[in-house]
This record gives structure tokens, sequence and C-alpha cells, in this order.
């Protein structure tokens, strides 16, 4: 790894623009250095389906010094993922460098690090691979676009190369060598209630006031954290057209997270009645939707990639830990796609603020581990 290089990438990454659906910059940036770097680069045509200007960058650096694959068989390939999109503030970002080794950006908008601290560290470990003269297998990079907005790219991504292969997707908070054994499945809802105008000076008593109703289903929610690995959250309420109208109707939305399919479908069905009941003996009624964003994935601390990732870690003397996500990545969708795949903690802080910072050693050490990662599953 040169580390001078690696900072350089990074910085030159995050003072390109590129939020959701705004990515065809960085990923001009990514293909070119990919290609110097010895990959085969495709940009696939994803963006139909995602409204991005650009589709998810797909690369592979071949195999060195192992033996050919033959006739028909597949070639045994590790992945490594990240996103190119950022959310806003993000753009002009400038990155500056404090005495404490920190970078942050000078202005008021987010670093970019989630989750261009990933796509630098594997740029520069494709680097650092082609450099060096140990053998390696075949590297496969996925660099997706409108990962902030529902995974999109990753929905949209060809799976036809995807055999059950190891992928390291780095893109989650906490220090380089922490694991992600476990992320939610997310639902969504919108309920729409319906219930009766009425003039609210004269004839209030004949009005039904769908604002009312939506109050009582928010009320009859548990919100918050359920437990563990279980939260539930209403996100916006909206009704009404003016103070001396008893309103019509009124829309809330929302959502819930929890780590196994059997709780969700038990979560759906529990705050569909809840919702439901609050219309019922009324001349009311509410339309109640679903989507299913993504669904979760877990891995046992048991499993082999896992305990392969941990040692390594330890071996370059990190903090090692498995951990539960909160949150969505690429993995959630990726685990479904065909790859087998696990989330790699890159030091990002304070993501999704202007607050955001990352230290210079995590941006390190996350290179490094990558690479490591590459020469312990050749080795095996």
């Amino acid at each position: 790894m040169n580390a001078q290089r690696l900072l350089a990438t990074f910085c030159d990454l995050v003072r390109i623009d590129s939020l959701s659906r705004e990515e065809a910059d960085v990923a001009a940036y990514c293909k070119q250095a990919l290609e110097k770097a010895g990959c085969l680069v495709r940009v696939d045509d994803s963006a139909a389906a995602t409204g991005s200007n650009t589709g998810n960058l797909i690369a592979y650096l071949p195999a060195k010094g192992i033996e050919e694959a033959s006739s028909g068989a597949r070639v045994p390939t590790i992945y490594f993922s990240a996103h190119m999109d950022t959310v806003g503030p993000g753009r002009g970002v400038e990155p500056i460098i404090g005495e404490d080794g920190i970078l942050r950006s000078a202005g008021a908008t987010v670093l970019g690090g989630d989750d261009k601290a990933g796509v630098a560290a594997i740029i520069e470990m494709i680097r650092a691979l082609g450099e060096d003269s140990r053998p390696h297998p075949r590297i496969g990079v996925l660099f997706s676009t409108c990962e902030e907005i529902s995974l999109l790219g990753a929905c949209a991504m060809d799976t036809s190369d995807f055999d059950g292969e190891p992928c390291f997707v780095l893109d989650a908070g906490g220090k380089p060598g922490s694991v992600i054994i476990g992320s939610p499945y997310h639902y969504g809802f919108t309920a729409t209630f319906t219930g009766k105008a009425a003039h609210a000076g004269i004839l209030p008593e004949e009005g039904i006031s769908a604002i009312a109703l939506a109050s009582r289903a928010v009320l009859a929610l548990e919100l918050g954290r359920l437990d563990a690995f279980t939260t539930v959250n209403v996100g916006t309420i909206e009704g009404g057209i003016a103070d001396n109208i008893v309103p019509e109707t009124c829309v809330i939305t929302g959502e819930f997270r929890t780590l196994s399919s059997e709780r969700a479908a038990r979560m759906q069905k529990e705050m569909e009645d809840r919702i439901r009941a609050v219309t019922e003996g009324a001349d009311a009624s509410v339309e109640l939707t679903w989507l299913v964003d993504f669904e979760g994935f877990s891995r046992s601390e048991d499993d082999p990639l896992v305990r392969l990732v941990l040692e390594q870690a330890r071996s370059l003397g990190l903090h090692a830990e498995t951990a539960f996500s909160g949150g969505g990545s690429d993995a959630n969708i990726l685990n479904r796609k065909g790859l087998s795949p696990i989330v790699l903690g890159t030091g990002m802080t304070d993501v999704h603020s202007t607050r955001e910072s990352l230290a210079i050693k995590d941006l390190e050490d996350l290179c490094l581990l990558s690479e490591a990662l590459v020469y312990a599953l050749q080795r095996q």
C-alpha cells in the first residue's frame, strides 16, 4: 500500500460531486484508475432502472500466478464492494487534514467518507496487488450507484457473474477490524385515511377528521426501539386543506426494521391490525400499502469467513469485533443476488452530517485489511 497515494485518491474522490443519481463523474474517475491498474472495467445498464446518469461500475483484476481454470470452469473470485454516491449537502466538498490526522470537510458539507473511504481503499488495494509479486486470485470490484436511496444501484445490478463468492462490503461505521454480521429487513408503509369533510364552524359533528384517525393510529403503534434488533418509526404526516374544514384525508408514512423474516411478518400484521382498528365502526377507511425496501441478512460468529476477517484484523493489530447494524447496505441486496457478503467497518464517523470525519490511519488500516484478506483467502 502506498499511503500517500491512498490519501490523494480519497481527496480526489470527495472533491468530485456525486450525489445519488449524479455519480457519472466519480464513475469515470474510478474507471480510469482501475483500468490503469490492470482491471477490465464495464459500466452496466442499470441507469435506466435507477435514474442515475451512469450505471454501476463492475471491474475484474485478473488472477496472478495461479493456474488457469479448466475450460468451462468458473474462475474463483473475491469481490469487494462500495458505493459511489453521497448524501447532501455534498456539492463542493473540500477536505482538510487536521493536526490530529483527521480528515474533515472545510465547509458546510458532508465529507463523503460514506462511502468514498471504501472506494479509495479498494482502488489502492487493486494498485498494490498489481505491484506485488505474490500470486492472488481474480478480484471483482462492485461500485454501485444510488445506495443512499433504497440501494437502487445494487438492486438493478446484473447477477449472472455471482455464484456464492465472498464479498467484502466496505461501508459501515466502526473502526477497521469491526465486522457487521447482520443487518435488518426494512419495511416501509403508507397509510391513507379517508374521513368526511364538513365545515368546521357550522357542522363539525357531520365531519370525520382523517387527521384525528391518523393520530389515533400513530398512538396505537409502539414506536422507537422495541428490542435490540427491532425499531419502528412514523416519519411523516400530512393532511387537510384549510383550518375551517374538517380534514377528509390524511397520509402517514413510516417504517420498521427487524433482523428476522419471521419477526418481520409478525410486525407487519400487528401494525396493520392496529392501524385498521381506528376506522372500525366509523364511516371512514384506510388504504395501507407496504414496500419491502430490502431484506435482511445474518451470519454466525462461527462462520469461517467471519473468523478469517477477525483473524486478519488481529494480525494487523486492529481491534476485532462483530456487531449487528440497524441500517442497510448493498450487502442486503448482494446477499440475495448470489454473493456471500460481509460488511467491514471503515472508520467513518458522524456520517450524513456536516460533522463527518475520517482518521487517515483508519483509511490506511482499511486498505491493509482488504489486502490481507485477499492473500489469506489465496492461501486457503
